[in-house]
């Protein structure tokens, strides 16, 4: 049986992890290429100057960590630069819409980048191949150009979300992206199309040549620079120059006997503890996978874990997280009681979803080393240096333009995101390392899949395959296998439900399983976009 094995969202980039892993790499080397060709191949969902949180596990060397590398608010930013633009906030929470879109699109969307520092230093502390190597695959995408599947393709063409910018929009915001990404019909380029793009090449070439100093604080960080300033742009070269990942123990939570390992504040961890702390104090499999009482008390922890962020989770070094509180058994005890009572939590919104661009991957090798890890460009700025290909992240949107929130803006803050790459434990042996991209969604997915091994006893890809809902809101969203006469008994219940028109939505989560001799088996999340797991 296979004892190595990658799954994410993009082939090609699956397939290049599977290629270092052949050739000998470790699960951190393979993780690096996966991610390197993901930001050319998908790059409205993923890239260089993004953001986002690795989970490295490497028994063999007694190493597990978490690589936090939020991007952070630039230095010239302030608390109240914003306050008498809100015009009001997404239903799902991701974020505030603002008078000109200012924090959504364009130059002052854009948070420091902190993903090519955490590939740079995953490499070098874990990895065992050249830098420059695990970049090639993805300079070559670059240069000699990557088809556009149909899951990308729909991301790009995607219906406008209500208060939102369109990808197609942001796609077209620069010259370079007009260049690269449409046709001379000024159409995006089309299923099967073949997209080249130079300047990506360039970029990833000096990356691969110099490092990532190179971006933080030589011609590219300089040409980020000369940019950002010509355009009234919040990011400077000092904020490149002083740019730092944190790395440090994940945060642990249990769930009937079994340990996970997930990520700290700012990331989503938190709510996923939370939310299994709840659940388990309550018979699932006696209820019914889906049944009415199912979603009604899973719902429930949703809304309570979803009211505790808004409130309680931020940056740790700009606000105290209550974190032994809202991961106390007992606290989440108290909150079970209240859902058996029947109480509804709710969910303070202000009036007014969105299609956040974010991607995940996990990979293991043969000595037992597991990477899972999500990484994104939040919303995607739309700005594009030119002559450097890739776009820049849009985090700005997130934060919260009320000074004296939990959220609120400060120089060098790093927003809260769901971002919550996980690893289930029974015992000391890894049982399922996953995660997902999707937003507010993206612990919801992921929970829904721990209940659904743990609880339901399915494979991993019978887990991503089953029907999910989410309540990050007062609203329940289902999806639209869920069959309406459940929704109906919900609704009887004084629950306001939404269906999704998609059949599978919520997060696209992706997986690896391990049975007790430690054999991977794959999930990928293949009807929302183009998922693939390849054993090796």
């Amino acid at each position: 049986m296979p004892r190595a094995m990658i799954t994410s969202l993009q082939p090609d980039a699956v397939e290049t992890g599977a290629r270092v892993l052949r050739q000998g790499g470790n699960a951190v080397d393979a993780a690096l290429a996966c991610a390197f060709v993901q930001t050319v191949v998908d790059p409205m969902m993923c890239g260089i100057a993004g953001f986002g949180a690795m989970q490295v596990y490497m028994p063999g060397r007694g190493i597990h960590e978490i690589i936090d590398f939020h991007g952070r608010v630039p230095a010239a930013a302030t608390p109240d630069m914003w306050q008498g633009r809100i015009l009001g906030e997404t239903e799902d929470g991701f974020g505030f819409v603002l008078k000109d879109a200012v924090n959504d699109l364009g130059y002052q969307s854009i948070t420091t980048p902190g993903t090519c520092r955490a590939f740079a230093e995953a490499s070098h502390r874990y990895g065992t191949l050249a830098w420059a190597e695990l970049i090639e695959p993805a300079i070559t995408c670059a240069r000699e150009g990557f088809v556009v599947r149909p899951g990308v393709h729909g991301y790009w063409v995607a219906p406008d979300q209500p208060g939102r910018t369109s990808v197609r929009e942001r796609l077209a915001f620069s010259p370079e992206g007009r260049a690269v990404y449409f046709g001379s019909d000024g159409e995006p380029h089309g299923i099967g199309s073949v997209v080249r793009n130079p300047g990506m090449a360039f970029s990833l070439e000096e990356i691969a040549r110099h490092g990532a100093e190179v971006f933080y604080e030589g011609e590219i960080a300089a040409r980020i620079d000369a940019d950002m300033r010509a355009h009234g742009g919040l990011l400077s070269a000092r904020d490149l120059a002083t740019y730092a990942t944190d790395t440090g123990d994940p945060l642990w939570g249990s769930y009937r006997g079994y340990r996970l390992a997930t990520n700290r504040p700012p990331g989503g961890g938190i709510m996923l503890v939370e939310m299994l702390n709840i659940l388990e104090n309550f018979d699932l499999v006696t209820m019914g996978h889906n049944s009415p009482a199912y979603i009604r008390t899973v719902a429930e922890a949703m809304k309570i874990a979803t009211v505790d962020k808004d409130n309680h989770v931020g940056d740790p070094r700009f606000k105290e997280v209550p974190l032994e509180r809202l991961t106390d058994k007992a606290y989440a005890r108290g909150h079970s009681r209240a859902i058996e009572a029947g109480k509804k939590a709710h969910v303070e919104r202000m009036p007014l979803a969105e299609a956040p661009g974010t991607t995940h991957l996990v990979t293991a090798d043969r000595e037992g080393n597991i990477v899972t890890m999500t990484h994104t460009l939040g919303m995607m700025s739309g700005v594009i240096t030119e002559g450097l290909g890739f776009m820049y992240n849009g985090a700005m949107a997130v934060f919260d333009p009320r000074p004296g929130r939990t959220g609120s803006i400060a120089p060098g803050k790093a927003r809260f995101s769901s971002l919550c790459p996980t690893i289930v434990f029974d015992g000391e042996r890894p049982l399922l390392a996953l995660g997902a991209p999707g937003g507010t969604q993206i612990a919801m997915g992921v929970l829904q899949v721990i209940l659904n091994v743990i609880e339901f006893g399915m494979s991993p890809q019978e887990a991503i395959l089953a029907p999910r809902f989410s309540a990050t809101s007062d609203t329940i969203t289902v999806t639209a296998r869920i069959p309406r006469y459940l929704c109906a008994e919900l609704e009887a219940e004084g629950y306001r439900v939404e269906r999704s028109p998609f059949s599978y939505d919520i997060a696209s989560v992706h997986a690896i399983g391990f049975d007790s001799g430690g054999h991977p088996s794959g999930g990928a999340d293949i009807p929302y976009g183009d998922g693939m797991a390849l054993a090796v």
